[in-house]
């Protein structure tokens, strides 16, 4: 069976593969000319690579990690030091680490917060302790309902100081939504904080060998077509065409450069774009349906990756760093953490800035002049006295429409993987799935998709009577 698939994020890409090791045939629809989606990258006229966000792997994310081996590609994750590094913005070119031990969860995590002077008073960790213990022994169900909750209006219910807000989870907040604690729904970070202090190396991370599209997406691409399957760049969807039942008829494609428009034909069709794109191409018919409705209270968060080429070493540090900034949320420096971008003379920052929503309109030129007063703050040793550090180049990539905004209230907006519709499926992260909005959660729901399909096929063989999907698919986040 053929299952045109649009979008080769990783979502789309992940769902093609699933579906080929089970015998399906997936044509996958890019509008771009490049591989990744939301880990797209390019390559600039000297061959330096710039990319769409700052992409970081965690211990805790064991679908990508399964991925990864099933691709054997595994060895291409650089992976650090157990550790989590925050600057000390009132000690400026100073950090504070959290050093986890070799010892099992959770016990590794209390060992690094009691280790650690430089940001969390005694007080301060046990209010921390009260706070994150309970959460982590109620599961998930508990962690679920905590929707409702902005995390700061979490912390204050569990006792827990607004300075200890400032000091960590400021930081953390913005690297897995790009929001602050007061927007954020409290499930997104107790979640992350769940999995990754009840797993050893939950919160250990690696940095990919190189780009995201050739290191991690090509693989698959190569996986894909080897097994009949087909990916095609700048093929963009412009309508869903509807059978009179209201099932896809087929994916009408807009042909690029003087080409005609087409029509892409199959059994099956599988929308794995963002929720935003999703939502301007959903059919008339189908936005009467509850299921797509939902869909109205997701939208994706603005998001501003830059990189910075500078003429010297700024620092050796070999690991992602939390800036602790106002308007930065985490940055490292390239040229230690990632082999393709190694110098060992002149460094390379990529810096996430968030909350990007003041940004996200404003011209390259301010967002490289506010980005190099924070690195001021960050880097004083190089940016003062006669010799100061100099910008050899720049690029600055704006995602107006990143991961869907994890405010509180969200999660019951988010789809099922199998739709109303018994020949249309989604796949993304903004679909139900417990990682949430994440490169692991965009392989989940990849996999969900397939397995949704696989599921559907093996019922419908079963009985001489076609079935509609009327009911949305439990998946590893509902059951």
């Amino acid at each position: 069976m053929r299952v045109a698939i649009a979008g080769a994020g990783l979502a789309g890409l992940s769902c093609a593969k699933y579906l080929t090791d089970v015998g399906y045939t997936p044509i996958v629809l890019e509008s771009r000319d490049v591989l990744g989606g939301l880990v797209a990258a390019w390559q600039d006229a000297d061959g330096d690579w710039y990319e769409t966000g700052l992409h970081v792997f965690f211990g805790a994310y064991p679908n990508m990690l399964q991925l990864l081996k099933e691709l054997e590609i595994e060895d291409r994750l650089q992976w650090k030091k157990h550790t989590m590094i925050f600057n000390q913005p009132e000690k400026p070119g100073t950090y504070s680490r959290f050093d986890f031990p070799d010892l099992p969860a959770p016990l590794n995590g209390i060992v690094a917060i009691l280790r650690n002077n430089d940001m969390l008073t005694w007080g301060e960790k046990i209010q921390l302790a009260k706070g994150l213990v309970p959460a982590m022994l109620r599961g998930q169900k508990y962690v679920e309902q905590t929707d409702k909750y902005t995390f700061s209006e979490w912390l204050k219910l569990q006792g827990v100081s607004e300075d200890v807000q400032q000091d960590i989870f400021i930081a953390a907040s913005k690297s897995l939504n790009f929001i602050n604690p007061d927007e954020i729904s409290a499930t997104v970070l107790l979640t992350a904080l769940s999995r990754f202090l009840q797993q050893k190396d939950g919160s250990k991370m690696a940095f990919l060998d190189g780009s995201p599209p050739e290191r991690l997406c090509q693989p698959m691409v190569d996986y894909i077509t080897k097994r009949g399957g087909e990916v095609r760049l700048n093929a963009p969807l412009k309508e869903i065409l509807l059978n009179p039942d209201g099932t896809v008829k087929g994916f009408a494609i807009r042909g690029l450069n003087g080409a005609a428009d087409y029509v892409e034909t199959a059994d099956l069709y599988v929308s794995a774009t963002s929720v935003d794109v999703l939502k301007e191409l959903l059919p008339t018919p189908w936005k009467q349906m509850e299921y797509f409705q939902q869909l109205d209270g997701l939208e994706g968060v603005p998001v501003i990756n830059i990189q910075l080429w500078f003429d010297r070493k700024l620092t050796d540090i070999d690991q992602l760093l939390f800036s602790r900034s106002p308007l930065l949320s985490v940055y490292a420096d390239m040229s230690n953490t990632c082999c393709e971008y190694a110098d060992p003379d002149r460094s390379m920052l990529e810096l996430v800035l968030a909350p990007a929503q003041d940004w996200i309109h404003k011209s390259d030129e301010e967002i490289l002049q506010v980005t190099l007063a924070e690195l001021e703050k960050l880097f004083p040793q190089h940016f003062g006295g006669d010799n100061p550090a100099q910008l050899r180049k720049y690029h600055v990539v704006k995602t107006p429409r990143s991961v869907y905004t994890a405010t509180p209230g969200r999660q019951q907006y988010r789809p099922s993987q199998a739709s109303p519709i018994s020949n249309f499926y989604l796949s993304g992260s903004y679909t139900m799935q417990p990682y949430l909005g994440s490169m692991e959660g965009a392989v989940l729901s990849g996999k969900l998709t397939a397995q949704a399909i696989s599921s559907s096929a093996s019922k419908a063989s079963q009985t001489s009577t076609p079935k509609t999907n009327t009911q949305p698919a439990t998946n590893a986040a509902t059951v």
